[in-house]
């Protein structure tokens, strides 16, 4: 049978394109796609992705069938029913610059006694580097739907009013931002800590990965080699 794999960020660029076919037998799982496309590209070795079907996430294990489509997800840059978070809530992938104002405004209501709004620059130093620039890719279908689902857990754990989660891909220049993060509550407690879990499980879990481009050189933020180092391709400019 055939399934159709879609590869990102420094998968993608090893493998020469965005998307694959591979043949397996009936039956096969997760694990036997994986083990195809390793040994069809010798660089994928060492590297420990996750797996969506269907934009969910699924283990190794889950068996798949003709047509199925399968996103390998390398590791991401860091990186419901009726909840009130989920039901008034702005969850967006953009192309241009963040309008911050925009996301904040996005979370108010007469209802909130707070709002904290969290906003992700690219700054020109990082591991003693000098950053030209920042160059983000999404899954962007799984990573709307990984945003809101984010919500929906910040809304079953916290008593909020309202979330908002951006997050820009293409190159983000210098100073600035490439993700906001905002939510209201009643109290300020509640939206500081909800605020500081959405942007710490956004980078953890949503499909969305960092190159930084740096004097001498470039790397994928979370890409690693055989040995567990950063991934680097120096001299180029």
């Amino acid at each position: 049978m055939t399934v159709r794999v879609l590869l990102f960020a420094y998968l993608r660029e090893r493998a020469g394109g965005r998307e694959t076919t591979v043949e397996v037998p009936e039956g096969a799982s997760v694990a036997d796609v994986w083990a195809v496309l390793c040994r069809r590209h010798e660089s994928f070795a060492g590297t420990r992705p996750r797996f969506a079907l269907s934009q969910v996430y699924v283990d190794n294990a889950q068996t798949l069938h003709e047509n199925d489509e399968l996103a390998v997800i390398p590791p991401v840059s860091g990186g419901v029913g009726a909840d009130p978070g989920a039901d008034s809530s702005m969850y967006r992938i953009v192309d241009e610059q963040i309008d911050c104002a925009a996301v904040l405004a996005a979370v108010g209501s007469p209802a909130a006694g707070g709002s904290v709004l969290f906003v992700g620059t690219t700054r020109e130093v990082n591991d003693g580097k000098r950053v030209e620039r920042l160059e983000y890719e999404a899954y962007r279908d799984m990573a709307v739907a990984e945003m809101a689902r984010i919500g929906a857990d910040i809304a079953r754990r916290w008593p909020v009013v309202k979330v908002a989660m951006v997050h820009r891909v293409g190159v983000v220049p210098l100073g600035e931002a490439s993700v906001a993060v905002a939510v209201s509550a009643a109290h300020r407690e509640a939206a500081f800590a909800a605020c500081r879990h959405g942007i710490d499980t956004l980078k953890a879990a949503v499909p969305i990965w960092k190159k930084e481009h740096f004097e001498g050189g470039e790397r994928w933020i979370g890409a690693c080699d055989d040995h567990g180092a950063a991934s680097r391709r120096e001299g180029v400019r």
